[in-house]
């Protein structure tokens, strides 16, 4: 099993918007950066990612999902009225893709960012959410880096 982190905005799709979902399941759609949609198209189904609220008055690490459905095209590139429409997209050759998630659990509390960046040196420096100039909605986590943040739980 790999581990990664997802970014949302909360006032655009947080964990609370998952929790009421049907099955608690939604597709990871949007992904609008090359590296951010190569890390979509190698989540495995089984794989588990912890939710992150960005850009947000508390940036935190809030819970975790599990991938159900490996990548496939993002229908939002297609549709001129979505706001992640992409004309150059094309469906013969897809060029965003999305990933399944299902919530797997709330965490009993918020990781802040102020939190983990405690920990930078000594138990997350391999993390890369606190890399300088880290601005990914997706990325792996070291099974080390996951297991020290839910320690911190």
């Amino acid at each position: 099993m790999n581990y990664w982190l997802l970014k949302s905005e909360p006032s655009s799709f947080g964990i609370e918007h998952l929790a009421k979902e049907r099955d608690q399941t939604t597709a990871w759609s949007g992904v609008r950066n090359y590296q951010a949609r190569n890390f979509l198209r190698e989540m495995k189904q089984g794989d588990q990612a912890l939710f992150y609220h960005s850009s947000c008055e508390v940036p935190a690490v809030v819970g975790i999902v599990e991938v159900v459905r490996e990548a496939y095209p993002d229908a939002t590139a297609f549709d001129p009225k979505d706001d992640h429409y992409d004309p150059e997209s094309d469906r013969a050759q897809p060029r965003w893709f999305v990933v399944d998630v299902r919530l797997v659990r709330r965490l009993k509390r918020m990781i802040t960012l102020e939190e983990l960046r405690t920990h930078a040196r000594a138990k997350l420096s391999d993390f890369e959410l606190l890399k300088r100039g880290s601005r990914l909605s997706v990325m792996p986590v070291s099974a080390r880096s996951w297991n020290f943040i839910l320690t911190l739980e």
